[in-house]
Order: C-alpha cells, then sequence, then structure tokens
C-alpha cells in the first residue's frame, strides 16, 4: 500500500542499493544487438559535486532510456587526479599548517598528494548515486591507474616516433604560485589598474609598465614608417641605472601611436617582444626566475618579488631623474585560472605536440558526418574555429601530481646536466628528483632543468635502464609531468581497454559524449584528434552540448561570487527526482538553465502529484479482479479512447524528442499529459464510474499510469520505480529498466 506522500528519504537509498546488487547498469556484451555507449566526463576525483555535475542528469536520461529499448547500454565512470587543481587544493591545506609544497622532496610530496586523494575519492562516487546516476561501477577508472598510464606513456611514444612530439624553448604562460605553465586556453584575463612609466633611455624615451625589466632589454624597436625614429635605426639607446647600450631597431608590429612609439623590447618576459628577438635574432636573458624572484640584475634588486622590485627600480630611477612622467594605464592583464595570480610570460623549454595534422583529421571527420554535434550549429562552426586556428600544444606541466614524462636525461654524455645535477665529484645520480633534492634546492633543480634545451639522450621505456648513447646508467628522469588533458584526451580508448580488450572492440566508438561548450577544445577536440590518431576511429558519434547552470540573475555560478547551490541540498529538501526534472524541464537546447529553490520545489509538487495519481489507482484497483488492457478491448467510452490515443501520441513523441535530445520538449509533455489530461480530467471523469463498478475504466487507468511511469522513468526514476515496485504488473513487464512502451 502506498503511504499518503511520497517521502523520498524512504525510498532513494534502498532503490538504488537494490539497483546495484541487480547489476541493471552492467551491460553484457552481445554481438547481435548494437550498444549504447556513453563515457562519463570524468569529475574531479578529489572534489564534492557542483550544480554542473548535476547536468549529468541529461546522460542518465539517454542511458535508462536506451537500457529501456533493450539496448546493450554502458554508462563508463572514472575520476581524474586533475593534476594542478589538486595540488593547488592540498598546498592551501598544507597551508593552513604552516607548511608549502617545498617543505617535501618530490616522492614525499606525491605520496602526501595521493593518500589526501584517496582519503576523499568515494565522496563524488557516493554523490553521484544520490542524484541516481545508472553508471557501471564495475567499470570504473581512475586516471592515475597504471594500466592508464601505461597507455598514455605508449601514446607518447607514437607520437614521439611520427614525429608529432618535441622539445622546444618558447615562451610560456607560467604561474609563479602554482609553479606550473599554462596553455593560453588556461588563463584568465582582467582588467587592472597600473602606471605607465615614461623612461629616458638616452637619445629615445619608451614607456613601459614593467619597469623592473629593463635589466633584460636587448633592444628598442620602433615602427620603420614612424619618421620620428628614421634618423636613430641603427643607433644605440642606453638602458638607465645599469648604462648599457642596446641597438635600436625597426620592426613593423610597433604601434606608433601608444605610448612613445618606441618599445624596449624584452624578449624572455613579453610574447610580442619575444617575437620581435626571434625575428631578429636577439639575445633572451631572463631577469624572472620561476619562483617569481627577481634575478641576474644589480645585486640590491637580487631576490626581490616582482612588486616590491618594480617600487625598488621605480625609486631609483627618480632619484637618477629617468622617469620623464608617468600617466595611469587601464589594461587586461593575464591571470591564473586557479590562483588569480598575475601570469609571468616565462622562458622555459617544454614538451610539444604538433597539432595541425591530428586537427585536420578531427575536422574532416565532422564534416564527413563521422561524428555529429548538436543541437545547434554554433558549436560546430566554434569546434571548427578553434581547430582551424590551433597551436602546438604544450603538454609540459611543473608541478609533482601527475604522471612523469617517460624521458631520461643522461648524466654523463650531456655536459649541461652535468654541471647543474652532479655533484663536484660527480657523485653517480640515477632517475632520482628525491636524492637530487638533498643535493640542491628545487628551485635549483628546476633553474638545471631549464637549461636543457634538449635531452642528449632520451630512453623512450618506462624502465630506463642505460642511455643509448654512451651506455651510462647516470640517468635523470623529466621532471615536468602530462597536462591533464593529454591523459583524459585519450579516455574513451584507454579505459575501453585500447587496442585488444573486450569492451574496446564493442563499445568504441562510444554512442554520445555529452558535456559544456566550454570544454569542447580542452577536452573534446583533444579527444577527437588523439582517438582519430591511435585508434582510426572517431571516439564517440555524436557530440551533444548540453546547456549551462546559472543563476537567478543568470551569472554562471562560482564559489568567488557566492551563488552556488548545492546539488546534494536540493537532494536531501526536495528529493533527486525533483532536481533531476527541473535541470531538463522548459530549457531551450544550448540555453542556459536558471537553477532556483522555487523551481526544484515546484518538481517535487509534480513528484507528488505522480505519487497521488498512483495511489488513487492503487486503492481502487486493489483486491478487484478485472482484466489488462488490450488495443481490442470492449466497452471502452469515447473518454477512455481519447487518454488512449493521448497516451499512444505521447510515447511517440517523447521517444521522438529523446531520440532528438530535445529533453524539455519530452518533459513538458509529460507533466502537460500526466498533470492535465490524465490527472485532472481523465481520473476525475472515471470517479463516478469507478463508483459504479466500471471494470473498463480500472483496466485504462491502469495501463495508463504504468505506461507513464515507464515514460517518465529516465528523468524520474526513484518515483517512478517507488510506484512500479508497489503496483501489481504483468510477469513479462517485471523489469521497468528494460521495458519502454511500444
Amino acid at each position: 500500500m502506498l503511504e499518503k506522500t511520497f517521502q523520498h528519504t524512504n525510498y532513494e537509498t534502498d532503490i538504488y542499493k537494490m539497483w546495484e546488487e541487480k547489476a541493471y547498469f552492467t551491460p553484457k556484451i552481445d554481438k547481435t544487438k548494437k550498444p549504447f555507449s556513453m563515457i562519463l566526463p570524468l569529475p574531479n576525483a578529489n572534489d564534492p559535486m557542483h550544480m554542473g555535475h548535476a547536468l549529468f542528469t541529461v546522460q542518465d536520461i539517454l542511458v535508462r532510456y536506451h537500457r529501456m529499448k533493450g539496448e546493450p547500454t554502458l554508462w563508463l565512470p572514472g575520476g581524474d587526479h586533475a593534476g594542478i587543481e589538486t595540488q593547488f587544493v592540498f598546498e592551501k591545506h598544507l597551508a593552513k599548517k604552516g607548511q608549502s609544497r617545498f617543505d617535501f622532496d618530490r616522492d614525499t610530496l606525491y605520496k602526501m598528494i595521493a593518500e589526501f586523494v584517496e582519503q576523499n575519492k568515494n565522496v563524488n562516487k557516493l554523490q553521484m548515486k544520490r542524484l541516481g546516476f545508472s553508471l557501471d561501477w564495475t567499470r570504473y577508472h581512475y586516471s592515475l591507474e597504471p594500466e592508464i598510464l601505461a597507455k598514455v606513456e605508449d601514446t607518447f611514444r607514437a607520437l614521439f616516433a611520427d614525429g608529432l612530439i618535441y622539445r622546444d624553448l618558447r615562451l610560456v604562460n607560467y604561474c609563479t604560485k602554482c609553479g606550473t605553465a599554462f596553455s593560453e586556453l588556461e588563463i584568465n584575463h582582467s582588467e587592472k589598474e597600473d602606471q605607465l612609466y615614461y623612461l629616458d633611455y638616452g637619445n629615445i624615451q619608451i614607456a613601459t609598465a614593467r619597469p623592473e625589466t629593463i635589466f633584460a632589454d636587448v633592444a628598442v624597436a620602433v615602427n620603420p614608417k614612424d619618421k620620428r625614429y628614421q634618423k636613430l635605426i641603427g643607433k644605440t639607446a642606453t638602458i638607465p641605472l645599469i648604462n648599457k647600450e642596446i641597438p635600436i631597431i625597426a620592426d613593423k608590429a610597433i604601434k606608433i601611436d601608444f605610448g612613445t612609439g618606441a618599445l624596449k623590447v624584452t624578449p624572455a618576459h613579453a610574447q610580442e617582444d619575444y617575437e620581435i628577438g626571434k625575428r631578429h635574432h636577439l639575445p633572451m636573458p631572463s631577469c624572472v626566475a620561476l619562483s617569481g624572484k627577481l634575478i641576474n640584475l644589480p645585486e640590491k634588486y637580487q631576490g626581490m618579488r616582482i612588486y616590491s622590485g618594480r617600487q625598488a627600480v621605480v625609486e631609483d630611477l627618480n632619484n637618477q631623474d629617468k622617469i620623464v612622467k608617468t600617466e595611469p594605464l587601464k589594461h587586461m592583464v593575464a591571470i591564473c585560472y586557479r590562483c588569480k595570480t598575475t601570469i609571468e610570460p616565462m622562458l622555459i623549454p617544454q614538451w610539444y605536440l604538433k597539432t595541425k595534422p591530428l586537427a585536420e583529421k578531427a575536422i574532416q571527420a565532422v564534416k564527413d558526418g563521422k561524428t555529429n554535434i548538436k543541437p545547434l550549429k554554433r558549436f560546430e562552426k566554434m569546434y571548427f574555429d578553434w581547430l582551424n586556428r590551433i597551436e602546438d600544444w604544450n603538454i609540459s606541466r611543473q608541478i609533482v601530481w601527475g604522471p612523469r614524462i617517460p624521458v631520461w636525461y643522461c648524466g654523463d654524455c650531456n655536459p649541461k646536466l652535468n654541471i647543474s645535477f652532479l655533484t663536484k665529484d660527480k657523485q653517480k645520480v640515477t632517475d632520482t628528483y628525491n636524492r637530487l633534492s638533498k643535493i640542491y634546492s628545487i628551485e635549483e633543480i628546476n633553474t638545471g632543468m631549464q637549461s636543457m634545451i634538449a635531452p642528449v639522450d632520451a630512453s623512450y621505456q618506462l624502465q630506463a635502464n642505460k642511455c643509448q648513447s654512451c651506455g651510462s646508467t647516470h640517468l635523470i628522469q623529466e621532471t615536468d609531468t602530462f597536462d591533464t588533458w593529454f591523459l583524459s584526451g585519450q579516455w574513451p580508448m584507454n579505459t575501453l581497454g585500447f587496442p585488444d580488450g573486450p569492451d574496446f572492440y564493442y563499445f568504441y566508438p562510444t554512442t554520445v559524449l555529452d558535456t559544456l561548450w566550454d570544454i569542447l577544445f580542452f577536452w573534446v577536440a583533444r579527444m577527437m584528434m588523439l582517438g582519430i590518431y591511435r585508434t582510426g576511429k572517431v571516439p564517440f558519434e555524436v557530440i551533444h552540448i548540453h546547456s549551462r547552470v546559472v543563476d537567478k540573475k543568470g551569472q554562471k555560478m562560482s564559489k568567488s561570487k557566492g551563488n552556488v547551490l548545492n546539488p546534494l541540498e536540493m537532494v536531501d529538501k526536495y528529493g533527486a527526482d525533483a532536481l533531476r526534472f527541473s535541470l531538463v524541464y522548459g530549457i531551450a537546447p544550448g540555453s542556459d538553465i536558471v537553477a532556483s529553490d522555487d523551481k526544484v520545489r515546484a518538481m517535487r509538487n509534480f513528484a507528488n502529484k505522480i505519487w497521488n495519481v498512483a495511489r488513487f489507482i492503487e486503492m481502487n484497483t486493489q483486491n478487484k479482479d478485472f482484466p489488462w488492457y488490450e488495443n481490442s478491448q470492449e466497452g471502452l467510452t469515447a473518454s477512455d479512447k481519447i487518454i488512449i490515443n493521448k497516451l499512444n501520441k505521447i510515447i511517440k513523441n517523447v521517444t521522438t524528442a529523446l531520440d532528438k535530445y530535445h529533453f524539455s520538449m519530452a518533459t513538458e509533455s509529460l507533466y502537460e499529459f500526466i498533470w492535465h489530461e490524465f490527472a485532472d480530467k481523465y481520473i476525475e471523469e472515471s470517479k463516478d464510474r469507478i463508483k459504479d463498478g466500471d471494470l473498463a475504466v480500472l483496466s485504462v487507468l491502469r495501463h495508463v499510469l504504468l505506461n507513464s511511469l515507464k515514460l517518465l522513468h529516465p528523468f524520474m526514476p526513484y518515483v517512478t520505480e517507488a510506484i512500479w515496485q508497489q503496483m501489481p504488473r504483468k510477469k513479462s513487464e517485471d523489469l521497468m529498466v528494460s521495458q519502454w512502451p511500444k
């Protein structure tokens, strides 16, 4: 007997446990049937869920729908080690205890982070279960599993062998607090108020916002069309405070109308300057270390932080009357997306992946229809725009938490390595950042790695035994780790057992990837490039871009804005079904979702309406013997035929909507039919007939209810399962999870 009201807390945990125990989410390979497969966009294994993760609901709707159609359906879960994000969170954890990452050698720090992650790894697993996500937990993978890492390293070796991996000394976006480089896609920009300083460089004046970098200037550049300076081209300017002469050169990139029209060229600390330096073959000295401290300049400023060094340099320039004037400057500054520290352009060697050849095939795959991007054409255009403008991908990260790049440097035949890493008595050191850290500081080790533009010998094996050039066993492994996206870019094939696993043969390519547009390039395009490269096939047949969750004001939710809604709080308060339905109801494809307490509460009311409908039918059919509804059944009234026709139409409409990824259309149709057509009209009209002992109406009521539960199940799995388990039904329809109405 159904209770008076639906209390979600009395059902959700037990129902999910029942699903797992009966292995409803674990598909069996059946080569006579075409499978449906999806990969979960792997969340940070260390992080609790946020409202964006609650949109995994869209994926659960799809997998439940296809599972109910009888297709072998796999939704494969996983957790991401999330290199930079996790190390950043752990460093905040250390800071609370008065410690930092520099207090520990590499192995110790790695083990500490691993233990920290392990303590939290199950948090978001349990949260996803709370939301009813029907993932096959028996196939769960974690990004640092040895089997996964072996495949990632094998991809690196294959790319290197094909000439697509190389190491180069380039200017990169570097966060001195996080201690790593970032790609252009991984930095944010913020407007900042600074000062523009006009400095006297002898026979020319320059304007700069960074006077602390004047010691790394190698030239002053002017536009060749600038009549003011044409006679000065080829002559010299003088850097103040150190009185060093540098050439005045001409370059078309200089903006005549900015500042004085003359640019101090500091190739190691600005992208435009770096490009000018390459064109004119200029030296590229650096005056900022990876730690964010000033180096390679007069002793007075040595070791200062950038801002304090700037103040000291400005004071001395003033004292020597070298500042002609200052004026306020509003400009956009690159900042770290994690810690908000100002990004410092740094000239350091990094490992790069040539992406143009890979991008061409990823573009062609979409053009040829091997992968379709839905629901809007603009997402396809965005995909093409990104890949057509793609630059080589920096896959190096200077952090501890993550898999190290499988490259070894020889300590004997690499002279720079000998100078940087061996003790004066040439103590033998073998593949150890840890032992090195007992001899040198981490800063010295990083600086030493900077000095190596390319390895003299690289052993592309998991176990590096000896140098292939000189036979030495004194090898040191690259300290850089892989960019997390390089690992997750191989996720579909690696988690399915590429190259010869049974899951790979059966479930790859996966059917659908559902994700948000903001990682269309970060993750999706990279999976396309690497998937096609390794397997010759696209990783998924459809890329579906779901909506974005925003607050009532239309702003993206973030902790810093204080507008975050905790999905688990909504589940506790209103139930998982209410939250799930609210995230797809009334949402235009590709638009923003306004998440609010009011909307979730309204959908809780809908769950209660369904419960009340079922309770009414149960109370009036209990202990009564009446036939199951048949299409040819006699004794049907006009009202019966109308509701049956409307049910059949809803079945067709919802099926079509789900096939076309129109989730809102499906939910709106169901809401209207169940609440208004079925409950408000037909059930009200049936009450007198029930009193009169009409059995035909009971057959219709039960038939419409059971089919409505099936249609609703992908959207509201808990309330529908709770009702289904307590309603009489045919033995052939015992399992709702494999019964889609026809």
